[in-house]
């Protein structure tokens, strides 16, 4: 009987389930994409309720593609975007206000008065890795128990539960207030700001100055074991739940980024790109984030160094929302193939301030070079174009961390079809860009999490097997015109700072 592994990716914009055959090709694939809410300038948020809905509608209709059923599934693994938070009641399963985005800035003000009791940005990262920054769940936590009415006081009363997305989906998976099991990964417990990279434990110190009860955060366990079942209402009932991996860690581990020096760069809602760094942490010196890579079962964890861009394909999601200048995302290469250049132009898309390697929260969006030239197209490129120099800005950050230059760059995510933007990746980097076959490798890495778990795949050798080359990208810009539209990049950055005052 053929057999197969199923993976829940919750990400920033949709919620997919994918099955994966032994080989690790795509079986099955069911998507909906869910609000972004915006309150206000800078606020982000989703509903959870939202979101488990759509879990277990692309679980059926994942199921239903490919005509299986549940005793076809070994496991199922989870990956999510990490560091959006949800706070809900235990009892009752309802949350005490939406999920607060990732991309969120509201905890600036949170942020810097933590940061005021020594240390500044820097207070933290000794032992979380992490910078102070709105970017993280551990603040996002503090503003939801200080401003929803009587939250502090049901947190205090161990009434409240606290998780990252994949902690969110676990729960409801598994019986949500009948017995759902409240737990998390290394790799997710890392972006919050609250646990020692060293011990893999929550750090009481941090959360006590955070005002976080500890009662409300999830167990940490492995990145591959089994955590629990699937309740045995609905679809996957029973199938144990046996992989949880961060959004950007499964990424790593599914393009097989398995030994030191690999390193492998996601183009999704934001960009990442995180390098192996082996079983000890890395400190960075260069604005790049410390955080682990994975854990399998009770080996020792691996690390890496991430370089996170807050703002890529959501660039393109609001040109076409918020601007409506194209139909589809697909169009806006189109559009900039109408022209050979950028015209001068530069968009810096500092919408949510600038993350690694600036970590400027204070930044917002602009476009500068603007002139009577600049048309439609120029604008499309710029857009694009916006995503390979924030991805150059990072690797030339870890290519100074690790001392050991990136001699090429394996890509995936939902940008990578833009063979546009893949060129010019490789053509401002000067190393080849190379994409595997399977392209969405978030959603492969969770799976390859929960398979080795239950012993569906035998061991990382079965991983480095599956991985396929599709296309790879060589650069064929001239160094001067590479250095120069590079100077003008980081020209435009520096106009982007400073821009939000405190009031």
């Amino acid at each position: 009987m053929t057999e197969y592994v199923a993976a829940v990716d919750q990400g920033t914009t949709s919620t997919r389930c994918m099955v994966f055959s032994h080989d690790g090709r795509v079986v099955a694939v069911d998507q909906r994409e869910h609000e972004q809410i915006f309150p206000r300038a800078g606020w982000v948020e989703h509903d959870p309720l939202e979101i488990w809905e759509n879990t277990r509608a692309v679980v059926a209709g994942a199921l239903a593609k490919a005509d299986l059923h549940d005793s076809d599934i070994v496991a199922v693994g989870i990956t999510n975007q990490r560091e959006t938070a949800v706070v809900w009641d235990r009892e009752t399963g309802e949350p005490v206000y939406n999920a607060i985005v990732w991309q969120d800035t509201r905890t600036d003000r949170i942020a810097a008065q933590l940061g005021e009791l020594g240390g500044g940005q820097e207070r933290y990262r000794a032992r979380t890795g992490l910078p102070l920054a709105t970017y993280f769940s551990g603040p996002k936590v503090r503003w939801i128990l200080d401003n929803v009415d009587g939250a502090r006081a049901a947190a205090e009363a161990g009434k409240l539960l606290f998780g990252t997305m994949d902690t969110w989906v676990l729960w409801n998976l598994t019986g949500g207030v009948d017995g759902g099991v409240h737990a998390t990964d290394p790799t997710n417990a890392s972006r919050t700001l609250l646990m020692d990279l060293s011990t893999l434990d929550w750090d009481a110190a941090i959360a006590a100055e955070m005002g976080i009860p500890l009662s409300m955060l999830p167990e940490i366990r492995s990145s591959s074991q089994e955590y629990g079942r699937v309740r045995p209402r609905g679809a996957l009932a029973g199938v144990p739940i046996a992989g949880i991996l961060g959004d950007q860690q499964a990424a790593t581990f599914g393009q097989a980024c398995l030994a030191p020096g690999e390193a492998k760069n996601t183009y999704g809602t934001g960009n990442f790109v995180l390098l192996n760094t082996g079983t000890e942490p890395v400190a960075s010196d260069n604005g790049l984030l410390t955080t682990v890579c994975y854990r399998l079962g009770e080996r020792p964890p691996v690390y890496a160094l991430e370089g996170s861009i807050a703002v890529t394909g959501s660039l393109v999601q609001w040109i076409r929302d918020n601007l409506g200048m194209i139909g589809s995302a697909a169009e806006i290469e189109e559009h900039a193939r109408t022209v050979e250049d950028n015209g001068g132009c530069y968009f810096v898309p500092a919408f949510s301030g600038l993350f690694a390697p600036y970590w400027r929260s204070d930044a917002r969006g602009a476009i500068v070079g603007l002139t009577r030239f600049v048309n439609k197209g120029h604008l499309a490129r710029a857009v694009l174009e916006a995503t390979a120099f924030q991805t150059r800005e990072v690797i030339e950050a870890m290519n100074a961390d690790s001392g050991v230059p990136l001699t090429a760059l394996k890509v995936d995510g939902g940008m990578v079809g833009n063979e546009l933007l893949m060129q010019f990746q490789a053509d401002i980097l000067g190393v080849p860009v190379i994409r595997p076959v399977v392209a969405e490798t978030t959603a492969l890495g969770a799976a390859y999490a929960a398979g080795l778990a239950v012993g569906y795949w035998a061991g990382e050798d079965d991983i480095r097997a599956n991985w396929a080359q599709d296309k790879e990208w060589t650069p064929a810009m001239a160094q001067d015109a590479r250095d120069r539209t590079y100077r003008r990049w980081k020209k435009a950055v520096t106009r982007t700072f400073d821009w939000v005052d405190e009031d």
